[in-house]
């Protein structure tokens, strides 16, 4: 049974559901609607269970039911948390907003509305949300921010012509108040202790101002849906893959890597910050993104460790690096040297560059033959100098060149999740098996 919730404040307060119901014995499962690593990391510590991505742009509508599947299997229910609000999705219109995937998954919506600075008008905007798009059942309102009593009261004398149960007024708390970063809430993995307190004092709060059996029965409204297995690559053979984590290196999905699994990779975890050399015995090596620009001094430190993966991937290591992961392989980050396995200097900026892509490679790389099409996102502040010319991008608002590649390598800020498509898995996993044999 799924849920979605939408609306400000929803990662702070659907963190903070997951595990309160988590504490009442109920198996919680997760997702996040979207593009993002940093939340879904937030509900693995808060339910016990792998993070997720539900993106029908990323993935194709179509794969997005069993996809959900999988989040959920063998779980009491599924909260996703939506993004941004309720109706926002990608500029050309296909379906991605917490919207479309309510209506894929005919799942329950509960509204969370900042009602810090209103009283009588959250009836308009309740009403807007239930009538605006008929796909969408809205099963519920959570009102945050509340201040008082008399504030609640007023709240729910104003939503309760509406029909729209309201199941919670939380009211403003510093326990809501979570640490933030140029790209949004700082990684569960740089500071885990400190962020379990925290979804503690956020479960504690919830409990308090929300009817978790009212959103129970909500998200139980959902229909069980018979869904079809979502796509995994062919097994291609055994072999060992390096797959760069730590504090520096946070952002991958999980369903990434049970594609890697699934196509015979064994993952062996490397931390670029404290190990002093790769792995043994391994074939290939992923660096995915995070914060390297954080952790720039260790990086730079670890002198031992850049030299090996410099020559190594010379020699033709088949390597994957995207974002943090292409800073790192880079000559020098923020004047700090790094591995230097790209002719390229990467900056921290002032300039977010952020959306879907839709990518076409203009060289052989370890990801597939020239001409390879697949969709990604970017979501970074630095830049790197030069950009190259490797990938072709497509969207919207940005079109041009960048990411360097070879038969062995590809590095370049887009991110590819492997829900929908498995096949650049599963050429890197042959491509590995192929230099190890």
């Amino acid at each position: 049974m799924a849920g979605v919730a939408s609306g400000v404040g929803k990662t702070t307060i659907a963190t903070g559901l997951m595990a309160a119901l988590h504490r009442r014995g109920i198996e919680v499962a997760n997702a996040k609607v979207g593009p993002d690593f940093i939340d879904p990391g937030y509900h693995a510590l808060a339910t016990g269970r792998p993070p997720r991505n539900l993106d029908p742009w990323l993935c194709g509508a179509d794969h997005l039911p069993g996809l959900a599947g999988r989040a959920g299997d063998g779980a009491d229910l599924l909260v996703i948390e939506g993004v941004m609000g309720l109706f926002d999705g990608a500029d050309d219109g296909s379906p991605s907003s917490t919207a479309d995937l309510a209506a894929l998954l005919d799942a329950p919506v509960v509204l969370v509305v900042d009602a810090s600075a209103m009283s009588s008008s959250v009836a308009a905007i309740v009403r807007g949300f239930r009538d605006h798009d008929e796909r969408v059942r809205l099963g519920g309102v959570i009102c945050n921010r509340v201040g008082s009593d008399r504030h609640e009261a007023l709240l729910r004398q104003a939503i309760g012509p509406l029909g729209v149960p309201v199941v919670g007024c939380l009211r403003r708390d510093d326990a809501f108040e979570w640490r933030d970063r140029h790209l949004g809430l700082v990684p569960v993995a740089e500071r885990a202790t400190a962020v379990s307190r925290s979804i503690d004092r956020l479960a504690h709060a919830v409990e308090r101002d929300l009817d978790l059996a009212a959103i129970e029965s909500i998200a139980r409204e959902a229909p069980r849906l018979d869904v079809a297995h979502p796509p995994m690559p062919a097994h291609v053979g055994p072999c060992r893959i390096a797959v760069a984590g730590g504090a520096a290196f946070t952002f991958s999905y999980a369903d990434n890597v049970e594609a890697l699994r699934a196509a015979g990779a064994e993952i062996v975890p490397l931390d670029p910050r404290r190990d002093p050399t790769l792995p043994d015995g391994i074939g290939g090596l992923i660096v995915g993104g995070g914060f390297p620009e954080v952790f720039g001094e260790e990086l730079s430190a670890n002198v031992d460790l850049r030299s090996e993966v410099r020559s190594r991937i010379a020699a033709g290591l088949p390597t994957w690096a995207e974002c943090g992961g292409l800073l790192w392989l880079a000559a020098a980050l923020d004047d700090r040297p790094m591995v230097g396995a790209l002719p390229v200097r990467a900056a921290l900026g002032a300039r977010l560059t952020l959306g879907y892509r839709t990518v076409r490679t203009r060289r052989d790389s370890v990801i597939g033959p020239e001409g390879t099409r697949f969709r990604g996102h970017e979501f970074h502040y630095s830049t790197c100098d030069p950009p190259g010319e490797a990938l072709a991008l497509d969207a919207a608002h940005r079109s041009g060149r960048e990411g360097f590649a070879t038969p062995t390598l590809l590095a370049t800020y887009v991110h590819h999740h492997a829900g929908g498509d498995t096949s650049l898995i599963e050429h890197f996993v042959g491509a590995v098996v192929s230099s190890s044999s």
